[in-house]
């Protein structure tokens, strides 16, 4: 039988837990609707410009969902769902309308050797089937490793196109070092091609596409709708999740420096900052486990314009950040409870939508 005092102090340790979690409020004034239902894991989704939406699931199925109806897309490529890899985000190009581009990120095998490693394509869409496919970027080696894809997606305003790519559970070897893939924010023109002006494009044997380096599993990435900077949020061990503004040839410092540590509870470091290595905007500890980004412009909102919305698979929320000056003052559950959060968008209607983990898209309705 455990001595009374080992028990009091577990009970204590967990409710101590349980309060650093539940300091932020939850917001009743808002309920939701529905309105994709019966998804697995809606990792990415878009909205066309006929409402319709398209929808990545992980396990390798790109849905539309029109006119209250999920049609299949065919001709995908080959993808392979490994751990947290499979078929990821999508993004359309900010020209859709006019070139018909849509961006995926999957994990492919590409017959280099057992395991995968994170791609992005360009396509476009006949009917209900993916043509003119063209892989823009292979990240290498292949690894059998099933952590840390990365892979989310944004466009800033000059239409340069940015993509994430973890770290692949490498941390002593990847997101240090600018000539291998892995723990990289990558920055290329829409068509492929490498930007002239890329920070490491006349360092011999560096990946000429990387834009930042020094990260770990980004799967939060977005455009600031008024300064036009790429945001993006990223996984830390245990606690020491982040919210970064990504700067060309930066150094976010994973993992020389950190807030987290091991999932075991040992140090990674004792370090949490380094002369050359940029600080975070804000970190939450213990982690949230953050996935997908979106701020808020919308005036269905009106006092939530500017937040920033950060969805949570660990807890099951969506987090409302309020910012002012670039650092977070205030935070605040959304959907609490509802499911792990995967993926969010403010949708062309005004509304907010987030993508959840055997739940489907749901819509975050103002309760009158």
């Amino acid at each position: 039988m455990k001595h009374p005092l080992f028990l009091l102090l577990a009970l204590i340790s967990l409710s101590y837990n349980s309060c650093a979690q539940d300091k932020n409020p939850v917001n009743t004034a808002h309920s939701y609707e529905i309105i994709v239902p019966e998804l697995q894991n809606p990792w990415g989704f878009a909205f066309l410009p006929d409402g319709s939406i398209l929808i990545n699931e992980k396990s390798g199925k790109m849905i539309l969902f029109k006119n209250n109806q999920k049609i299949e897309i065919s001709n995908l490529p080959k993808i392979e769902h490994l751990g947290q890899g499979g078929l990821m985000d999508v993004a359309l190009h900010p020209n859709y309308k006019e070139n018909g581009w849509l961006y995926i990120s999957y994990a492919s095998s590409n017959d280099e050797n057992d395991g995968a490693h994170t791609s992005i394509m360009r396509a476009k869409l006949n009917g209900n089937k993916l043509v003119e496919q063209e892989v823009l970027y292979k990240a290498l080696p292949n690894t059998t490793a099933g952590q840390h894809f990365g892979s989310r997606i944004a466009f800033d305003n000059q239409n340069y196109l940015y993509f994430s790519i973890g770290e692949r559970g490498k941390r002593d070897i990847n997101p240090q070092d600018i000539t291998r893939d892995g723990g990289k924010i990558y920055r290329l023109h829409d068509d492929g091609s490498i930007p002239d002006d890329n920070p490491f494009l006349t360092i011999p044997n560096a990946k000429k596409a990387i834009y930042s380096y020094g990260h770990r599993n980004p799967q939060g990435m977005t455009k600031h709708p008024i300064t036009g900077e790429i945001w993006t949020h990223e996984h830390g061990p245990r606690g020491g999740d982040e919210i970064n503004i990504i700067k060309a040839g930066k150094n976010y410092g994973w993992p020389e420096i950190t807030y987290g540590i091991n999932y075991h509870g040992t140090k990674i470091t004792d370090k949490t900052n380094l002369p050359g290595m940029e600080q975070p905007l804000h970190y939450w500890d213990p982690s949230i486990a953050p996935s997908g980004m979106a701020f808020i412009t919308s005036d269905i909102y009106p006092k939530w314009k500017g937040n920033l919305l950060v969805g949570s698979l660990k807890f099951q929320y969506l987090d409302r950040c309020v910012l002012k000056k670039n650092k977070v003052v205030f935070e605040e559950r959304l959907l609490d409870g509802i499911g792990r959060v995967r993926s969010v968008r403010q949708g062309p209607d005004g509304y907010i939508y987030v993508g959840v983990e055997n739940v489907g898209i749901v819509k975050i309705i103002p309760k009158k």
